[in-house]
């Protein structure tokens, strides 16, 4: 083959999909979910700072409470764990009327679509909390969703995206995820998928590289006016 003579289409690379978290990276959500841990922790007598519970969101609930737990000595039983989460999905549902996209969220998923590009949402909450973010992201039912209830375990795990991947049928390393947080980050890594990170739930650019990721944005915005830096490319 001569250098002018153009690459078979039978070696092309395949597009990338995306794998996106919800809360900090579609839905400006995370500090309320800071909050309502807050106030299920204090309803058993557990007063613990804002800022060490912001660190740890992004994991699965039943290993916050887990890390939790250790942390406090080990005073809760396997039930005041069970019930505090329960109390935590009780007190977000009450503080879900001020949570709002992020800025270039519907804009960023519309183009993605219109473009031909596959895209999943993979997120650590439960369905009770996440399902009502669809239409706050002007999404229909049939959304291509996976959540904490479907799989094993949630993150640092890979298993919601690697679920998320097989709902889209493709492979994962194939995929990017989209993610605000250094758990976000290293599930990707363990799914053998490229991340990209964004600083709308709270965490800092270094953090974000140091856990992995390839590229950091600002927010959902920031990643549409930047998808050319992806490879991200109409199929359409």
């Amino acid at each position: 083959m001569s250098a002018n003579e153009p690459v078979s289409e039978s070696v092309q690379y395949p597009p990338p999909a995306l794998l996106f978290d919800l809360d900090g990276t579609l839905i400006d959500s995370v500090y309320q979910h800071v909050l309502a841990w807050r106030e299920a922790l204090s309803q058993f007598g557990l007063d613990v700072a804002i800022w060490t519970i912001h660190r740890r969101i992004g994991m699965s609930g039943g290993l916050f409470v887990t890390a939790l737990r250790r942390e406090i000595g080990g005073k809760l039983t396997d039930e005041q764990l069970r019930d505090l989460t329960t109390a935590h999905a009780e007190a977000y549902a009450r503080l879900r009327e001020s949570v709002r996209p992020l800025p270039g969220a519907r804009e960023l998923l519309a183009t993605l679509t219109e473009q031909g590009v596959t895209w999943a949402i993979a997120t650590s909450g439960q369905a009770v909390s996440a399902r009502p973010a669809l239409a706050l992201l002007g999404l229909p039912e049939d959304t291509p969703m996976v959540t904490r209830d479907e799989v094993r375990h949630a993150k640092p795990d890979p298993d919601l995206f690697l679920a998320a991947a097989a709902l889209l049928d493709v492979d994962p390393t194939h995929a990017y995820v989209v993610g605000d947080s250094v758990w976000d980050l290293l599930a990707a890594r363990r799914a053998h998928t490229l991340g990209i990170g964004l600083l709308s739930g709270g965490y800092g650019r270094e953090e974000l590289i140091y856990s992995g990721a390839f590229r950091v944005y600002e927010d959902p915005q920031d990643l549409l006016d930047h998808l050319y830096e992806v490879g991200v490319r109409r199929t359409l």
